[in-house]
C-alpha cells in the first residue's frame, strides 16, 4: 500500500514519507509537483533512506498547475519522471491523456510514448483514467483523443476511482475494459459527476472495497495507491487519522 505525497497537502511532500513510516504504509508515490523536494530525486532518496519508506510509483506533472515544472516541454516532463522513477527504483510512472490544445504533443503521442518505452524498460508508464468538465454550464473534455484512456488504449493503466465519479463512469466495467493492462488504482472515493473530491474510501458512492477484492480475486497484478484530500483537515491530527482510516480500509480488502 503506498501513500501518494498529494494526500498530504498543503503539507510538503517530506511530510508524507513521514507519515507512511508511522502509519505503516508500504511505500510512496511522489506527485511531482511545485514543491522542489517532489522535484529533486536525491533529496527524495535521502527521505527514502532517513524513513525507511521507498518511492513504488511517480506522478509525472500533467496537472494544469505543473505545466511548468522541470521543462514547458511535455515530452521532457514525462522524460524526467522516468529517470526520475528509474533513480528510485520505482516501477510505475503515472501520467495523464494531453490536453485538448497540446495538439502537436498529442498528435505524436502513441509513438513518443512507445520511445519511452523503449528507453525506460521495466518502467510501467500508467495512463490514469480522467473526467470531462464544465464550462459555460457545458460539458467539455479537455482531453485528447479523450478522458477515458481505453479510448485508444495503452499498455498500461492507473484507475482512479474519483475520477470514475467525477465523469460518472462504473469503476467495474472500467476495470473489465483496462483488463490485465491495468497497473496502478489510485484509492480515493467520490460522490457524483462534476466533483473529484479525492475523498476518504468509504465516504462516497464507489465501490472502493469491491474493486479491490475483485481484482484480488481475479489475480491482478497492480499496485495501490492512497490518494485522498486532506487540505481542509486543519490539524495534522486529523489528517493521520484519516490517512489510517484510509489504510486500513484498503488493507481490509485486499485480502
Amino acid at each position: 500500500m503506498l501513500l501518494s505525497t498529494s494526500s498530504v497537502y498543503p503539507e510538503p511532500t517530506a511530510v508524507a514519507f513521514e507519515l507512511a513510516a508511522k502509519l505503516g504504509y508500504d511505500g510512496i508515490e511522489v506527485m511531482v509537483w511545485t514543491d522542489k523536494v517532489s522535484q529533486d530525486a536525491e533529496t527524495l532518496a535521502t527521505l527514502v533512506q532517513h524513513y525507511g519508506v521507498p518511492v513504488r510509483s511517480v506522478h509525472a506533472p500533467c496537472l494544469l498547475m505543473t505545466q511548468r515544472v522541470w521543462s514547458k516541454d511535455p515530452w521532457e516532463r514525462l522524460r524526467r519522471a522516468a529517470v526520475m522513477a528509474e533513480r528510485l527504483a520505482a516501477p510505475t510512472v503515472v501520467i495523464h491523456p494531453p490536453f485538448a490544445w497540446q495538439r502537436g504533443y498529442a498528435r505524436n503521442f502513441a509513438e513518443g510514448l512507445q520511445r519511452l518505452r523503449q528507453r525506460f524498460e521495466g518502467i510501467a508508464f500508467a495512463m490514469e483514467n480522467m473526467y470531462p468538465i464544465k464550462m459555460a454550464k457545458r460539458g467539455f473534455a479537455p482531453y485528447s483523443p479523450d478522458w477515458d484512456p481505453t479510448n485508444p488504449g495503452y499498455d498500461n493503466y492507473t484507475l482512479d476511482l474519483s475520477h470514475c465519479a467525477a465523469s460518472n463512469t462504473d469503476a467495474l466495467d472500467l476495470a473489465d475494459r483496462m483488463g490485465d493492462n491495468l497497473t496502478h488504482v489510485h484509492l480515493g472515493d467520490g460522490s457524483g459527476p462534476g466533483m473529484d473530491e479525492h475523498a476518504v474510501p468509504g465516504r462516497g458512492n464507489q465501490p472502493c472495497g469491491e474493486l479491490l477484492s475483485k481484482l484480488v480475486e481475479q489475480g491482478r497484478d497492480f499496485s495501490v495507491a492512497v490518494e485522498v484530500s486532506t487540505r481542509k483537515a486543519g490539524h495534522r491530527a486529523v489528517r493521520e487519522a484519516d490517512l489510517a482510516e484510509s489504510l486500513e480500509f484498503a488493507r481490509r480488502h485486499l485480502v
